[in-house]
């Protein structure tokens, strides 16, 4: 994540163009090889058991390693092998600046300097959030919302999941907002019990297919049931997996079924987080303040369910 938000570091500062920027995250791609491919690779795990892993992560909030370890497909040396293998991501931006001739390493390290000086960084938090630390790097996102510690886990949750099944080329944003805010869909799940939560995804239609091809795992053209029901069982997903987090910690939350709706606006006490992917961007909307949410739509609420 973190070639993300240097790279547009640069771009603010006018040291790179969009042109350079989308070129340069494109082709560190090419080189950046995924946990479970390594692991095939190595020989160390079958397809089979990679894609048995893949399914636990619908479940549990685990890093890929933590449960080839728990499942016997890898044993813990297995799996510093295979993380040694992995460059972080900052290098990789980096590589791919140098190969295509954006940048020469000099300017690279000192730019990244100026980085960690301008943002105020201790040396500890540089090191996280260059190693791809997301809680790091939500904090730093979140720091001027004064968000609480449930709504940073919430997010870095939320991150995580993005990775995992839908773009692993993210970047985050977040604002406060009271004004409303207009989507072409709107998909929406409420948690109650001990910390409700209301939780949103808001995006317009392209985007919308494009999340809903990537967890369905096929290419979707149209806002169909199918689309509707691949965005709400991401949204549902990941917060059946933010409530068995936090019933670790003995706060039971119990969810709504998901609710779709077509051209909504939704008004409220609000934290507006822009997902930025390789394709686009949408927005994840969440509250503590159910009761202040306002939703009016073409659909009454509650029409579609997933």
């Amino acid at each position: 994540m973190f070639s993300q938000y240097f790279g547009h570091y640069l771009l603010n500062r006018d040291l790179i163009s969009r042109e350079q920027l989308s070129d340069a995250l494109e082709y560190q791609k090419q080189v950046h090889v995924k946990f479970g491919v390594l692991a095939v690779d190595k020989d160390y795990m079958t397809a089979a058991q990679v894609e048995e892993v893949h399914e636990r992560q619908k479940q549990v909030d685990k890093r890929f390693g933590e449960i080839a370890v728990e499942l016997d497909y890898l044993t813990g040396i297995q799996v510093e092998t295979l993380l040694s293998s992995q460059k972080q991501s900052y290098l990789y931006l980096a590589q791919a600046l140098v190969d295509r001739g954006y940048f020469t390493m000099d300017e690279y390290s000192k730019t990244l300097n100026e980085y960690k000086s301008e943002f105020g960084l201790s040396d500890e938090q540089f090191n996280a959030i260059k190693g791809d630390s997301i809680s790091a790097l939500v904090e730093k996102v979140l720091n001027s919302s004064e968000a609480n510690k449930a709504t940073i886990e919430y997010i870095s949750l939320f991150v995580k999941n993005m990775v995992r099944f839908i773009d692993d080329q993210i970047r985050i944003d977040a604002s406060l907002v009271s004004a409303t805010e207009q989507f072409q869909w709107l998909v929406m799940q409420e948690l109650t019990g001990d910390a409700p939560y209301y939780t949103a995804l808001g995006a317009e239609s392209d985007m919308f297919l494009e999340i809903a091809s990537a967890y369905a795992e096929e290419n979707l053209t149209e806002v169909d049931e199918l689309a509707k029901a691949s965005v709400s069982e991401f949204l549902n997903l990941h917060n059946g997996i933010y409530s068995v987090n936090m019933s670790n910690v003995g706060i039971i939350l119990n969810m709504k079924p998901q609710e779709v709706l077509e051209d909504a606006n939704i008004s409220g006490e609000l934290l507006c987080i822009t997902v930025t992917t390789s394709k686009g961007n949408f927005k994840l909307l969440i509250s503590e303040r159910v009761n202040t949410i306002s939703i009016n739509s073409k659909l009454e609420k509650g029409a579609i369910k997933s």
